[in-house]
């Protein structure tokens, strides 16, 4: 049979002394006045024994001296011998006198030793001897002294993101937070769904074909927009957090239990409790709003109020958002502090809506001026009378629908020439009337 390992031996951790403010004190006895007496019956208990350890090996290390002058006197009355044959009964006497000292050296040195070793065994383990400093180092964080969160509560970016995206050439502007929100320049999906207007060739003439007007001027530029657009912070700015942590903030945002919300946030604070993710948070839900994702907008609503509480009582509290995140869920388990929290999300919820409706009438607005500008027909009919007016004050539509055919046939086909062919069929006030008509609403420019 296989001989079995030798175990492992734990008797030296039998002489754990117990430490000296363990709770076994006497009622009767003042607890302060016992801890100190034991500490102290400790230390003079050690005390005596290293002075007893010190005296043996200064006896130990004198034997040792006198053995070696035993020995070499020996070995000096043995040449001695060797070259003088006579028998001297005294040296005789001496040098058996001399191993008798040496062996009586030896045993009592063997007797110290086991006093040594016996000190060794039952040596008593307590906090100042059961270990000692092998290595000792100070290590400094260059970085102690800054602030890892700003002044409106919201956690810093990481430094090492923001030097890594400078490397990579990335812009890191400066600029300050605009506190209002924007919209995404992408169109809604709503606003995606409507039909729109035929489009036909543009004429020199911004003549209009029935209920629609057509100007020729050179196109507005655009610059393409992907997402929701944001001035950048200090340290980092709103599109660099967008390419590094738009996934996390979307998986934050689909959490609808708080727990889980409160998990991932201890996870991920570093990057959850910035100010960029309460704005991509602000800003997708009132794009969801104004796509008509109603339920999706008053999910993301709430989780935007969670972050921007942690903020806000990191700020009062003057501390990183990340140290406030527990307090926060764990003031929210009563109920007075939970109902205000919804109220919150509630009015947060009715301040969307309303932005929301205000932005779809300013995104209508932008589309329908920048499809002017490029030379686009417009759907007249959908503009409210008093945005249609032309600089006379008259309404195009009703100038276009009282003009004679051969005008409207002019005006739609966008042909110069047919349209100075009918105004000389005309009688000349007739002609000057209806171009004067056009003028004042608009569907012809002058010059």
């Amino acid at each position: 049979t296989e001989k079995m390992s030798k175990p492992f031996d734990y008797s030296k951790w039998d002489n754990i002394e117990l430490s000296d403010d363990e709770d076994d004190v006497h009622p009767n006895i003042d607890r302060e006045s016992w801890f100190r007496m034991k500490h102290r019956s400790r230390v003079e208990r050690e005390e005596r024994e290293e002075q007893d350890k010190k005296k043996i090996k200064e006896e130990m290390a004198a034997a040792d001296l006198r053995m070696k002058e035993i020995t070499k006197i020996l070995s000096q009355v043995s040449t001695n011998d060797d070259d003088d044959d006579s028998d001297d009964d005294d040296d005789l006497e001496d040098t058996e006198g001399l191993k008798a000292e040496v062996a009586e050296l030896e045993k009592a040195n063997k007797a110290r030793q086991a006093k040594l070793d016996d000190y060794e065994k039952n040596k008593k383990w307590n906090v100042d001897n059961i270990c000692h400093v092998s290595e000792e180092r100070t290590i400094i964080n260059p970085n102690a002294a800054e602030s890892k969160f700003t002044s409106t509560g919201y956690a810093a970016p990481d430094v090492d993101d923001v030097r890594d995206d400078k490397k990579d050439g990335k812009d890191s502007a400066t600029a300050p937070v605009e506190k209002t929100e924007k919209v995404s320049e992408k169109e809604p999906e709503a606003q995606k769904a409507k039909p729109k207007p035929k489009k036909e060739k543009a004429a020199a003439p911004s003549a209009a074909p029935k209920k629609t007007v057509a100007t020729v001027a050179p196109p507005k530029p655009t610059a393409p927009s992907a997402g929701p657009d944001r001035e950048s912070t200090v340290m980092m700015s709103y599109h660099e957090f967008t390419l590094k942590h738009a996934d996390l903030v979307e998986r934050f945002m689909g959490i609808q239990s708080m727990d889980k919300s409160k998990e991932f946030l201890l996870l991920h604070g570093d990057v959850l409790l910035q100010e960029n993710a309460s704005n991509y948070l602000l800003l997708a839900s009132l794009e969801d709003e104004m796509n008509g994702l109603h339920d999706k907008m008053r999910l993301v609503a709430r989780q935007s109020q969670i972050i921007s509480n942690i903020a806000e009582l990191a700020k009062s509290l003057q501390s990183h958002p990340g140290n406030v995140v527990l307090p926060f869920f764990k003031r929210l388990e009563q109920k007075q502090f939970l109902d205000g929290f919804n109220e919150g999300v509630e009015t947060f919820i009715d301040k969307i809506k309303k932005r929301a409706v205000v932005k779809k009438k300013e995104m209508d607005a932008e589309r329908a001026a920048e499809a002017q500008a490029a030379g686009q027909e417009v759907d007249l009919s959908s503009v409210p009378k008093e945005e249609r007016l032309g600089p006379g004050g008259l309404d195009p539509v009703e100038v276009f629908e009282s003009l004679p055919l051969s005008m409207q046939e002019a005006f739609e086909s966008r042909e110069v020439d047919k349209l100075k062919e009918a105004l000389m069929a005309m009688k000349p006030e007739e002609a000057e009337y209806h171009m004067k008509r056009c003028v004042d609403s608009g569907l012809w420019n002058e010059g």
